[in-house]
């Protein structure tokens, strides 16, 4: 499994487990789940207040079920999201909504301190001020180690340095082989008459990243689109599929490692962030974390995936 610099000496494994469907899960499932991602090298896992049936729902289940000691949540990397409302929806990062979120996910958790905190999903009523003063307090009380944002522009990260002085470390972000404007619009820049070449992303987002050491983090790596269902043997992507069987037979490894791996060998150092709770799935997801993809099979899925290669 390979490891990636976070921040403040910071590293974690570039394959995540996402935890936002275990609120039903018995404390068994979630330690099997766990314990899989653990033995397949993973030592991050990614919460949200709003994950789960109640707020902090799957926080809570997570503390429930695995009852660390203090060594062994000193062994994981945690992370979780503030900032969305569910009755609404909607979006709020005062200060006051901030805060509440975070000692309510600190109790949840069972821990006194979150490792990386994100803003959930940009807030268009967002005041600068407010975060910096809430990160600060964060930070200066030994709450929160880091903070990032997720799906956030070039611009709405700019407008939030003005005010917030700790490093943005990561960005959460859709990303996947047939979900990938991220990469595909600056592959075919400039090309007319090409949906591909539309900028959706607030122009070089992920170039905008890679220059100012925030670290993708992907979400929904084997969706088709938002939420659509997987790409993985989906009758409506023969083409890609044929391809992805035929270099997870090649490399020993099953299909999910190839789609983990075209997202892990971009020279970013990305993250993906697993959404699955079948732990074979996790497993074999775990396999593409450092599997050296040639730069002909990588633009080979690409290209399956129905993106143009001028």
């Amino acid at each position: 499994m390979r490891s990636i610099d976070l921040a403040h000496g910071m590293s974690a494994s570039n394959v995540v487990l996402g935890l936002m469907r275990i609120d039903g899960k018995s404390d068994d499932e979630v330690r099997t789940l766990v314990r899989t991602a653990r033995d397949g090298g993973i030592d991050m896992v990614d919460h949200a207040d709003v994950y789960g049936d109640t707020l902090h729902g799957c926080e809570r289940r997570w503390a429930e079920a695995m009852q660390l000691t203090p060594s062994e949540r000193d062994a994981w990397t945690i992370q979780t999201k503030a900032g969305i409302v569910p009755d609404g929806p909607y979006f709020d990062f005062s200060y006051e909504h901030l805060i509440e979120s975070v000692n309510g996910s600190l109790e949840a958790l069972g821990t006194d301190r979150i490792d990386v905190l994100l803003l959930h999903r940009p807030d268009a009523l967002v005041e600068p001020d407010e975060v910096a003063r809430a990160f600060d307090e964060l930070e200066s009380a030994g709450k929160v180690r880091a903070f990032g944002v997720s799906n956030h522009t070039p611009a709405q990260i700019e407008l939030l340095k003005r005010s917030v002085s700790q490093p943005l470390v990561a960005n959460q972000l859709q990303l996947s082989i047939t979900h990938a404007p991220l990469v595909a619009q600056g592959v075919a820049a400039n090309m007319a008459n090409l949906d591909q070449s539309v900028v959706r992303d607030g122009s070089g987002l992920l170039d905008y990243c890679r220059l100012h050491d925030i670290t993708v983090q992907a979400w929904s790596p084997f969706q088709a689109g938002f939420f659509t269902g997987p790409f993985l043997g989906n009758p409506e992507y023969p083409e890609l599929n044929a391809v992805i069987d035929r270099l997870a037979a090649q490399y020993d490894v099953p299909a999910i490692a190839v789609a983990t791996a075209w997202i892990t060998r971009h020279p970013a150092g990305m993250q993906v962030v697993l959404g699955t709770t079948t732990p074979e799935r996790v497993a074999g997801a775990a396999q593409g974390s450092d599997l050296p993809l040639t730069r002909a099979e990588w633009y080979e899925l690409f290209r399956t995936a129905g993106y143009t290669v001028p």
